[in-house]
């Protein structure tokens, strides 16, 4: 039987609809969450219980070493959870005469992941970690079977993070990656997920595992400490907004990159969009003419939000300002205004939600696939690259520096609508999630279409300057349309490498119950019951 990353013909999925549901970007995580339902948990058990087993049967775009972000709906009022790392307190710009390392050892920050799962546990959790991580322990030990996107990931994985320190110990059995099909154990990270469970989380910041984790990285000329392992925590930040019609985005305040969307929103207020349909070119136009002035501001203010003094979120999504953005728009021709996209992908996102009204919209990220490539031995515990999205540009709000957090592109999204809870989404893949949450609002709360519609549809995405990449499942005439406004097209032919992305939507009906939809280009499941 021969396993396919790619798929061979078009299909169709339908969205789930159910009182409980769950959408990730691998099946069994799926399956991990909705079995922590059924035995009585709350979307945020299920939510942790999928993130964890994530790091497990897609080491691909996440791991026990990733960073998060989350934000939830409590039944009540909305949460915004900041669980990056920030920087070894020994970095600073002369450290780095070459510019910020992409692997490696110092790419890496401290790891956050781990900490946004106690915090939201003891927050808001029902089940106690033992029983919430049991699956993802369980898919460990025993081993889980690789399934086709991943294995490709994997793979290409290997060939450029193979020597890298631990990297081939634990994820190349018998000196290659495993085959779609084939079974792979990480006995390693059972051992510390039990650890996680038995200690709440302490024994990975302050105790064994931290000490493994900073001498592994000191042993291979890195410089995190366990002080810097120690003086970790994860923030409960709220969430920035933007109203578009009837619905409000919300997302993650900086050190994210989430307030491009917001501001291309509201940049998109400001311009005839409502009068196209959503496949429309003019619809097309507007919008990635939006994301290019957002991401310009993106790149030259945003960072660590503690480090944005000149210029913060509120003067970023100050109306008047994003006013006069919207009339730097010529809905003839494509302009360049310098800057562009993340070009750095590797990601899980999912979504959970629950019967009691709870929703919640969480992404964790090695950054660029297995991030840094380095794996801490007998732990199980890859780590990410999360220092490569510093700078080195003194003066500049994200120049690297000790106990910073880096500027991040990893981004949860919600909508409300009227301040009720209306859509937990996202999109992995950095240099797509931005402009992915400005096209998966769109097509949801303007053009009115349902979650896997949306999910389904044709992508484009921003590159730099009038470089945009659009899928070949996009109109020939929208792509020669866009030629023809000065855009500079390329059609790539999806890869699953995260280029367009891998949506996961969950969407509240009218009559109570959710609508769910998983992204077609991933291996995932929207599920429930």
């Amino acid at each position: 039987m021969q396993f396919r990353h790619d798929p061979v013909y078009a299909s169709r999925r339908s969205p789930v609809l159910a009182e409980n549901v769950v959408a990730t970007s691998q099946p069994l995580a799926t399956q991990a969450g909705l079995s922590i339902l059924r035995q009585g948990g709350n979307a945020v058990d299920a939510a942790i219980a999928t993130a964890a087993t994530l790091t497990i049967v897609e080491p691909s775009g996440n791991g026990l070493g990733s960073d998060a972000f989350c934000i939830l709906w409590d039944g009540e009022q909305l949460h915004g959870l900041n669980a990056s790392g920030r920087a070894p307190s020994a970095w600073a710009p002369e450290r780095f005469p070459q510019g910020m390392p992409q692997i490696g050892v110092n790419s890496v920050t401290v790891p956050g992941a781990v900490s946004a799962w106690i915090a939201l546990s003891e927050r808001f959790g029902k089940l106690d970690l033992a029983t919430v991580l049991a699956p993802a322990i369980g898919y460990a030990e025993d081993g889980f079977l690789v399934s086709p996107v991943i294995a490709k990931l994997w793979a290409n994985a290997a060939e450029t993070l193979g020597d890298q320190p631990g990297f081939a110990e634990t994820f190349l059995p018998d000196g290659r990656a495993p085959r779609a099909g084939e079974r792979f154990c990480n006995p390693g990270a059972a051992r510390t997920l039990r650890a996680i469970a038995q200690t709440g989380g302490k024994a990975f910041y302050e105790g064994e595992i931290a000490e493994e984790i900073a001498s592994f990285l000191q042993a291979n000329g890195g410089t995190m400490t366990r002080e810097d392992l120690s003086a970790h925590r994860a923030d409960w930040c709220g969430t920035v907004s933007q109203s578009f019609g009837d619905g409000e985005l919300h997302e993650i305040p900086p050190n994210g990159q989430g307030i491009a969307a917001l501001m291309a929103l509201g940049i998109l207020e400001h311009t005839a969009i409502r009068d196209h349909g959503p496949d429309d070119l003019a619809a097309i136009h507007l919008q990635i003419e939006a994301i290019k002035l957002a991401y310009r501001d993106l790149h030259a203010y945003v960072a660590d939000r503690d480090h944005m003094i000149e210029i913060d979120e509120a003067a970023l999504l100050a109306p008047e300002y994003l006013k006069s953005r919207a009339a730097l728009i010529n809905s003839a021709a494509a302009i360049d205004h310098g800057m562009g996209a993340p070009t750095r992908g590797g990601t899980v996102l999912l979504n959970t939600a629950d019967a009691s009204g709870m929703m919640v919209s969480l992404i964790q990220s090695n950054y660029a696939g297995f991030g840094s490539g380095v794996v801490v031995p007998g732990f199980g515990i890859s780590l990410q690259n999360r220092g490569a999205g510093f700078n080195t540009t003194p003066g500049h709000p994200n120049c690297v520096g000790g106990g910073k957090r880096p500027f991040h592109t990893i981004i949860p999204g919600f909508v409300t609508q009227q301040g009720a809870p209306l859509m937990a989404f996202g999109m992995m893949g950095g240099p797509i999630q931005a402009q992915g949450h400005v096209q998966l609002y769109l097509r949801t709360q303007l053009w009115d279409q349902d979650v896997q519609t949306a999910a389904d549809a044709p992508r484009w995405r921003m590159l730099a300057g009038l470089e945009v990449a659009c899928e070949p499942t996009l109109s020939s005439e929208v792509i020669e349309g866009l030629r023809a406004l000065g855009h500079v097209v390329t059609v790539e032919t999806p890869d699953n490498a995260f280029g367009f992305g891998g949506a996961q939507l969950v969407h509240r009906l009218p009559d109570g119950g959710y609508a769910a939809g998983s992204d077609p280009r991933k291996d995932g499941q929207a599920a429930g019951f």
